[in-house]
């Protein structure tokens, strides 16, 4: 059975973002999330029987959604794979309302992550078989596959240094985003080395925020108020859960995530017109463009050089800012959903890409672990 076009996202919003107010909590920005991504498409709190959650703070993150929003769900997923849950919750939504299982679904997510200190929440423990090298999670995972492509392809720390540019010049034309000031090749190079050969520029934002979207059939999606987008495909897949065990690590599992989307779309790479992906790391990008068909395998450094993926560039690439300029509180899967739909609704002011009718959205989880892939398309895509 293909999804294609079945379903639509009908809502999107973003909680407060960067450092919020003292004292809010992570179900909070939910709260504030939902709040307006419902006011968009005028849907009712008690419409929604479909809720999709997934949280680094509360282990039975779908009942305590559930009870702080005051809803009564008759489906409940938390499935907790990473910063790529959310796009996989999409896949998993549209798959019960084409069921008859439910009708609204709400997929959300909260974080106070920078109010914390700083301090990573996470649920990850200690690989027996790694801890003994001290590694740092999750930065020197992200480190050995970043050296391991560029002593394999060459790649280069000033091509990476692009894709932290490209964001920051993307995030200048968001007025939300959290870093918007001017940043060049040398600053990234320069900055403080966290784990070779990655530097603090080469890493992702520490920020509070929170995201929510709206998921519903195709049919009601056309009577409700707004643009709907439609999902025209989607795909998940797992390689890994430690990087140790990762089968190559200049290779990610977005190869067969986004090969099974591109099918279910029935589309390729080149009908895509902006592209939202989880940007942990400045590497990520890379690989990513790579394995799901942007460009051959080793050509990705070359592919995000020169301002390529910038504002003006061959193919614009996170829209927004990503989670290296505009936010990252905790995991970002949700944010490349919320980026991809603004686009191909035309609401994104300064960054938006005219004509934009196809959208990637990518989510990244765990090292590199969980991949997942999700297109979307605007009515004349059907």
């Amino acid at each position: 059975m293909t999804l294609r076009g079945t379903t639509a996202v009908v809502g999107v919003a973003e909680s407060d973002l960067g450092q919020v107010a003292p004292g809010l909590t992570p179900l909070d920005l939910v709260g504030q999330a939902t709040v307006r991504a419902l006011a968009d498409p005028g849907i009712q709190k008690s419409e929604v029987d479909g809720l999709f959650t997934a949280s680094s703070y509360y282990p039975m993150s779908g009942m305590d959604t559930a009870e702080y929003l005051g809803i009564r769900p008759k489906y409940v997923d938390g499935s907790t794979i990473g910063g790529s849950s959310f796009v996989s919750h999409l896949l998993h939504a549209a798959s019960a309302i084409n069921a008859g299982v439910i009708s609204t679904a709400l997929i959300v997510y909260g974080s106070t992550q920078r109010s914390d200190g700083g301090r990573l929440v996470s649920p990850s423990k200690p690989n027996p078989f790694e801890a003994p090298y001290r590694a740092r999670h999750p930065i020197s995972m992200y480190a050995m596959a970043t050296a391991r492509h560029m002593h394999q392809y060459g790649t280069t720390r000033e091509q990476l240094a692009d894709v932290a540019v490209a964001a920051r010049q993307w995030a200048q034309l968001n007025p939300v985003a959290f870093a918007r000031d001017p940043l060049t090749r040398e600053d990234v190079l320069a900055a403080r080395m966290i784990s070779d050969p990655l530097t603090k520029l080469d890493c992702c934002l520490v920020t509070d925020g929170g995201g929510a979207v709206v998921l519903t059939s195709a049919e009601r999606a056309r009577q409700l108020p707004g643009k709907p987008v439609f999902l025209l495909g989607a795909g998940e897949a797992t390689s890994h859960r430690s990087i140790s065990a990762m089968p190559d690590l200049t290779v990610t599992a977005a190869a067969e995530s986004g090969g099974r989307a591109f099918a279910m779309a029935g589309l390729s790479p080149q009908d895509v017109d902006v592209v939202e992906l989880y940007d942990a790391f400045t590497i990520n990008p890379v690989l990513f463009l790579e394995d799901l068909g942007f460009c051959e395998k080793g050509e990705g450094g070359a592919f995000v050089a020169e301002g390529r993926i910038a504002p003006g560039g061959k193919l614009p690439v996170n829209t927004n800012g990503g989670g290296l300029s505009y936010c990252h509180p905790g995991m970002y899967g949700i944010f490349t959903i919320i980026e991809a739909v603004r686009q191909l609704r035309g609401g994104c002011g300064a960054r938006q890409i005219e004509g934009a009718d196809v959208a990637l959205a990518h989510g990244n989880g765990g090292v590199l672990s969980s991949q997942v892939t999700a297109i979307f398309g605007t009515e004349r895509t059907l």
